[in-house]
């Protein structure tokens, strides 16, 4: 279609057609009537012009999988040409039912003269036996042994010789289509041998003149030679091309080949002759060789293709276990593999000919077992390197991962010097609420530095199935090389190389979390060696989530059973572990980077919330130490509430009880405090030595706090509290910027303001007096503005959004693409049954509004006329009405004229 408005393709169209042009003038021969052929032919093609100008017409179902080759009914359609079918077959089937429904059926008698009643009872006897006869002598029609002669439109045909004038003539366009013209005829049939030119001149309505029969011999001679000579000129014309590129072959060669030395020699002498010179059979060598080095051409190779993740596992274990066997026979001084394969291959023996007799079996046997040999030597010093691997242990070349793991307040994470004291599980307390504490890493072997450690990481390690034996292996191994050496079991034991390979790495997800609680725990722990290592337990944990959250809980489990056990000896007992160590917050702190916080529900997340929940709700201050511990944890709620921002009322209480505690106040006692602040610890005997001492704290400045040391147990002095305490402020106002949009904000922060505002900013460092006024004037402004948002207790008008989550929801009873395949033959039939019932109820409910649109549209018609009727009828009677009137008040006002003139009279 062309381009352009849709007048321009409109004419476009029909001029492509056929249809747009103008009879001309002075034609000497009229154009024939069109038949009623040529008038449907039109109406099609104006038809078809007409739907494609109309491009909304045609509605397309775009598909949501296009597979090639797939041919799908359905995908275009006509709305506008269904639509009107549809009202097409409802006007013949329900409108005739609608306008007959009020009608009584009766019998139509169609006999003939039945309802005429001029014609008598014999006429309509004698009708009916006339058309009688007519139907029963239709049978005889066509008999050939008839007596009477057949005929064609009254004339015999016995005398018609040809079909020229019998009415089987064909119509103008049928002639264009299928049958030859005379000119045809007389061209392709030997029917003229006159001459074209003269024939062409001529008028087409003028006889053509015929050729006479020398005109056309010495017609058919010229062509030929002037064929034959333009095959010669065609022949010599290659001829030359071919010598031209015979004469440049040695052009083209240098440029593919190089020319040999001794060739180069000759060329540059003068007397050498050219190659064109040389004798027919050195040419035919030269061709020959040039042909071998063609054949004999290197040619491109296949690049590599993609592998499989489990080819490359098995590359890296291959790679690895042959860098191990290098490994020890440089250890040991042996020569390398490498030296031993050129030897070998010097020695190789000759490659076999196509012509061989097979006479050399003798060597290759030799060679077979030679390379047995070799190979079983390796496999037994590899069995050796296992067995002695502690002893040959050494720091690889490789750098490992080196990050300090921080939390959300910018500070070290810390650990508490307390050691835990092994307990059997069933040591006949059944709720676990008695007895000492259990450790959460139970290992019998200690870690000592080797100042004789080996200069080289060996490449092949066991896969360790506890954490003695993982200790074992990294025993003289350095901090930074550990994670190294995960990694390499992680390759070693990669789950495509073997089928146990998956759950040995799953035992070694359980080592690498106790590992991580072992080098955390005091005196001396290693948080970057964490920090290496969490990569690789997020990676097990990404793999093996449902193990790894098994292990997880069970750690959590161990924590509150240690709690509920430190909370029955007493939570002022100052040997009673009521607050988390360095163990436990990096657990914590590990489980918030390697599992989802934001989630409603979770199996690993929600009993880590709950347990530090506890800590904060149930543990007593005691000292500076369980201060750290908690303000720790508050931290930790901070990062898994950042998303959702759910409220942990635990964490707000613990940092306006550090500040009652650590801050010089006005308050005396519990009822002098605002708001309903749980305050058990508040004026106690061990938490007065924890206030600040004005005079010493006057002259310190806020530093960073430093987690590792104020954990270590040893005692803290003026300036630990005064980070403690900055530290806190810092976590409230935090606290106050995610809790903002609460509703109830105001009732909670309020008080909190109070508590500030009691606050001695004299006795504090200018650093802390700062921070306090920043603090004071941010709750102030936070709150103005929620007082300024209030709004009266409304009727919850939808329902509550909740926060998006991302792990798949998983149907227990079936996939989507097992619903319809139930197991049960005549329940999924019944299923069927089922939706073939409920698709064939919409379709008809569809016709059913379709049909009621239908007589709606009729019945709206015909009250439109009946309207329109009575409106003229009405139209007619006013007017007659209104015409009388005229004529009553005309001779009215002639009566009057009369009685005036009768008056002057």
């Amino acid at each position: 279609m062309a381009k352009g408005s849709q007048l321009k393709q409109l004419k476009t169209a029909l001029h492509s057609a056929g249809l747009a042009q103008q009879p001309q003038a002075g034609k000497k021969r009229k154009r024939a009537a069109p038949t009623e052929r040529d008038k449907e032919k039109k109406a099609a093609r104006l038809k078809e012009i007409q739907q494609k100008l109309n491009p909304f017409d045609v509605k397309v179902t775009k598909l949501k999988h296009d597979v090639g080759g797939r041919k799908i009914i359905g995908t275009t359609g006509r709305p506008a040409q269904s639509k009107q079918a549809g009202i097409e077959q409802r006007k013949k089937t329900l409108l005739k039912e609608y306008e007959e429904k009020d009608r009584s059926g009766g019998i139509v008698d169609r006999r003939i003269g039945e309802n005429d009643p001029t014609m008598s009872l014999e006429e309509r006897m004698l009708e009916r036996f006339t058309r009688e006869r007519q139907r029963a002598s239709k049978g005889v029609a066509f008999n050939m042994e008839d007596e009477d002669e057949l005929t064609h439109y009254g004339q015999s045909l016995s005398k018609l010789d040809d079909f020229d004038n019998v009415g089987l003539g064909l119509d103008e366009d049928e002639e264009d289509e299928g049958l030859l013209d005379r000119r045809a005829v007389e061209r392709s049939h030997f029917g003229g041998f006159g001459d074209e030119d003269e024939e062409d001149g001529e008028d087409d309505d003028e006889p053509a003149r015929k050729k006479s029969k020398a005109e056309v011999m010495a017609e058919v001679i010229a062509k030929s030679k002037q064929h034959k000579m333009l095959r010669q000129t065609q022949q010599e014309e290659d001829e030359n091309l071919r010598h031209e590129l015979d004469n440049e072959l040695d052009s083209i060669r240098s440029l593919l080949f190089t020319a040999p030395p001794h060739q180069q020699a000759t060329e540059d002498q003068s007397s050498a002759p050219a190659p064109t010179d040389l004798p027919p059979d050195d040419q035919d060598k030269e061709y020959d060789q040039y042909v071998r080095e063609l054949a004999l051409d290197r040619r491109a190779k296949p690049k590599d293709r993609t592998k499989t993740e489990e080819e490359l596992a098995l590359e890296e274990k291959d790679a690895l276990e042959k860098a191990e066997r290098r490994r020890q026979r440089r250890m040991r001084g042996e020569e390398s593999e490498s030296e031993e394969e050129g030897r070998g291959k010097r020695k190789q023996a000759r490659p076999r000919g196509g012509d061989d007799l097979d006479d050399d079996f003798v060597e290759e046997e030799r060679a077979s077992n030679a390379l047995g040999a070799g190979l079983g030597d390796d496999l037994a010093m590899a069995s050796e390197d296992e067995e002695d691997g502690a002893d040959d242990e050494e720091n690889d070349e490789e750098g490992s991962e080196e990050g300090e793991e921080e939390d959300e307040s910018g500070e070290e994470s810390g650990s508490v010097a307390e050691e835990f004291e092994t307990a059997s599980e069933d040591s006949g307390e059944e709720d676990g609420e008695e007895g000492e504490e259990e450790a959460l890493v139970k290992s019998s072997r200690k870690r000592h530095a080797n100042p004789h450690a080996a200069k080289e990481l060996p490449y092949t390690f066991p896969c360790p199935e506890t954490h003695d034996e993982f200790l074992e292996i990294i025993e003289g191994v350095d901090d930074k090389d550990v994670p190294t050496v995960i990694k390499r079991i992680r390759t070693l034991h990669h789950p495509s190389l073997a089928e146990e390979n998956k759950f040995k790495l799953q035992g070694l997800n359980d080592v690498l979390i106790d590992h991580i609680l072992y080098i955390t725990s005091p005196p001396a722990p290693r948080f970057t060696l964490l920090a290496s290592l969490l990569p690789h337990l997020a990676a097990l944990t990404k793999a093996y989530p449902i193990q790894s959250a098994e292990s997880f809980t069970e750690k959590l489990s161990l924590m509150h059973k240690n709690l509920k056990r430190g909370l029955s000896k007493g939570a002022l007992d100052p040997e009673a572990k009521i607050w988390p160590g360095s163990p436990e917050l990096s657990l914590l702190r590990v489980i918030g980077q390697l599992w989802p916080t934001s989630d409603m529900n979770h199996h690993v997340v929600s009993p880590a919330r709950l347990i530090m929940g506890a800590y904060l709700g149930l543990g007593r201050v005691r000292s500076l130490q369980d201060i750290v511990s908690g303000l720790f944890l508050c931290s930790l709620f901070l990062h898994y509430e950042k998303l959702s921002k759910r409220f942990v009322p635990e964490a707000v209480n613990f940092l306006v009880n550090s500040t009652l505690h650590l801050a010089p106040h006005s308050y005396a006692d519990v009822a002098s405090l605002p708001g309903n602040f749980p305050a058990q610890d508040f004026r106690t005997a061990l938490t007065l030595p924890l206030a600040l001492d004005e005079k010493k704290a006057k002259k310190l400045s806020v530093t960073k706090p430093d987690f590792a040391t104020y954990l270590s147990g040893e005692p803290l002095d003026e300036q630990a509290k005064v980070d403690l305490l900055g530290l806190t402020w810092e976590l409230l106002g935090r606290v106050a910027d995610m809790y903002k949009g609460l509703e109830g904000f105001i009732e909670l922060f309020t008080p909190i303001q109070e508590v500030l505002g009691a606050v001695k900013g004299s006795g504090l460092p200018s650093d802390l007096s700062t921070r306090l006024q920043s603090l004071q004037d941010m709750l102030r402004r936070l709150l103005k503005f929620a007082l300024q948002s209030r709004q009266p207790l409304r009727l919850q008008a939808h329902k509550p959004i909740p926060i998006p989550t991302y792990i798949p929801k998983f149907e227990q009873t079936s996939s989507n693409y097992l619903r319809n395949r139930d197991p049960d033959h005549e329940r999924n039939e019944a299923a069927k049954l089922r939706a073939q019932v409920k698709q064939e109820r919409k379709g008809a409910i569809r016709e059913l509004r379709k049909d009621a649109r239908f007589l709606a549209a009729e019945q709206q018609r015909k009250q439109k006329e009946k309207d329109r009727a009575y409106n003229e009828r009405m139209k007619r009677v006013f007017g007659s009405i209104e015409s009388e009137r005229a004529e009553e008040k005309a001779m009215e006002r002639e009566k009057m004229k009369e009685k005036k003139r009768a008056g002057r009279k």
